[in-house]
């Protein structure tokens, strides 16, 4: 592989970006990220502080130039971006400028099981909701964020993707 690949993550909450995103930085031998953690460590807030406190604007200016330093580091890594993340600031241009991008395309009867069974504590977004408004609320979220998602150089559909078959797009993507 070549070396300064950056990997990027995209999809919907719940999708599998932080659990695939820590096999693929494993089989490359690359560090893994996740950007709310970054944007966490960066501003000494948690997320939804940050929310709560400043709204979702700063929020989104805050991962912006977040993501903007960690595109411009002279290494390889993989990243896992928050559902959000690429509809924002032209976020999603300056993912494909940087580095492979990577849409998860997983079926929403899917993620809306993930998303139940989880820890939904963890994702204020669908505290307190029932099935099926869980999968109401991602319908929703991909009509908005689909145009975004759909930008990615890479699009893996489907349940079941392994790191060896992205590992096989990504070489099929550097080559070409």
């Amino acid at each position: 592989m070549s070396k300064n690949l950056k990997v990027v993550l995209v999809g919907l909450p719940g999708c599998g970006k932080s659990t695939f995103g820590r096999q693929l930085a494993q089989e490359l031998k690359f560090p893994y990220l996740d950007l709310d953690i970054q944007v966490e460590e960066k501003f000494q807030q948690k997320i939804p502080e940050i929310f709560s406190i400043y709204g979702e604007g700063k929020f989104r200016e805050w991962e912006t130039e977040t993501l903007s330093e960690l595109l411009k580091r002279e290494s390889s890594f993989v990243l896992a971006t928050g559902g959000g993340a690429p509809c924002f600031n032209d976020n999603m241009d300056m993912i494909n400028e940087a580095a492979i991008s990577v849409y998860l395309d997983v079926p929403l009867d899917a993620i809306s099981e993930r998303l139940r069974v989880s820890k939904v504590q963890n994702r204020p977004m669908f505290q307190g909701l029932d099935q099926g408004e869980i999968t109401l609320k991602l319908k929703s979220l991909l009509s908005q964020r689909e145009y975004f998602y759909n930008q990615a150089k890479i699009k893996l559909s489907g349940e079941d993707f392994s790191a060896e078959l992205l590992m096989y797009e990504l070489i099929n993507q550097l080559k070409s």
